[in-house]
């Protein structure tokens, strides 16, 4: 039995690689026969992992996604990246405690020499200060995600703010879903007032069902940038005006990059992209504070943002080539012998 659960999570571990895989390759692998390998598929499928056979002169096996999550496998080094990017979330976002739940679900099934790692790990959020971060429901920003990439009408219940009765229901054509200083905002054509509006997440009770279909307008000044700052420039006097600022589309969900932007605007693409508007005093701050979210980074523009990426790349694989220990001489072992014409 044990060698059957082991076989099984191989197995699974190929076939997470997202690409097709042959029964005869599988087999090869796993030092098994194609029959075993057929079995083998079966008890994943029992265990509900949607598996597919793949067609072809050689046939095949691929791992698809389903209609629910089955049972994930990580390695090592993945399961604490997943740990800290939790802690990282459960402080200061807007899933904070469903962040927390999942990491208390993660960390009890750890292995102990993994939870040893993860406890030494710890990560310290800084959340904002009181009354400037307002929870939002994770569900809430699911529906509305939906909802824009439908290209749907929406129905929500909207309180303009905490203790003041809600007013009538709100129609809209939802556009973007985007945070600006730690707060989600809904970006939407008011089909009553007939002009833009910013919606408050955090105050919106979407209603269904949801409306037909519609086609997008195009937003004044062509970009969610600008029309948001637009927005809320002068409403607080605090709005920087950034001599160096530009846009890059990030492979992080908006959710993970939001509370690390700053003054930025994130506006999510979906589950896992997100495009960012930063600004700094110069083109290599700018290109150094996007580059510390440690992801594939696709520059929008403008050019010299792109040079700036370029600059800070040589200037880092130099320094990665002229480190200390590759032009210093080496050092003595602790109690060896002076160099002389006997020991040279």
């Amino acid at each position: 039995m044990h060698k059957t659960s082991a076989r099984l999570l191989a197995l699974l571990s190929l076939l997470q690689t997202h690409r097709d895989w042959s029964g005869e390759d599988l087999a090869g692998r796993l030092d098994v026969t194609s029959r075993t390998v057929r079995r083998d598929m079966d008890r994943l499928r029992e265990l509900g992992y949607p598996i597919t056979t793949v067609k072809g002169p050689a046939g095949g096996y691929r791992l698809d996604a389903g209609t629910h999550l089955p049972p994930l496998l990580f390695d090592d080094d993945q399961a604490v990246a997943l740990a800290v990017a939790l802690q990282t979330a459960a402080a200061g976002t807007a899933v904070a405690e469903d962040a927390s739940r999942a990491l208390a679900t993660l960390r009890q099934v750890m292995p102990p020499h993994l939870r040893r790692r993860i406890d030494l790990l710890r990560v310290t959020a800084v959340q904002p200060p009181a009354g400037h971060h307002a929870r939002v429901e994770t569900q809430v920003l699911t529906d509305l995600s939906r909802v824009i990439h439908a290209h749907e009408e929406l129905r929500f219940d909207y309180a303009p703010s905490s203790g003041t009765p809600a007013d009538d229901p709100r129609r809209v054509q939802p556009h973007h879903l985007v945070t600006w200083r730690r707060h989600w905002y809904l970006v939407a054509w008011d089909l009553h007032r007939e002009d833009w509006r910013t919606f408050r997440v955090d105050r919106i009770r979407p209603r269904t069902p949801t409306g037909p279909r519609f086609a997008p307008r195009e937003l004044p000044g062509g970009e969610v940038s600008t029309f948001v700052t637009g927005r809320f420039r002068g409403h607080d006097g605090t709005t920087p005006d950034w001599p160096c600022q530009g846009e890059v589309v990030l492979g992080l969900p908006a959710a993970e990059v939001a509370p690390f932007a700053q003054d930025g605007i994130v506006e999510e693409l979906d589950s896992r992209r997100c495009r960012l508007v930063l600004g700094s005093w110069s083109w290599t701050g700018l290109a150094a504070a996007i580059g510390r979210f440690d992801t594939d980074i696709e520059v929008v523009g403008p050019p010299r943002l792109a040079t700036a990426f370029g600059d800070l790349a040589a200037r880092y694989a130099h320094a990665a080539h002229s480190t200390r220990a590759q032009t210093d001489p080496p050092r003595r072992a602790r109690n060896s012998p002076p160099a002389g014409p006997e020991n040279a």
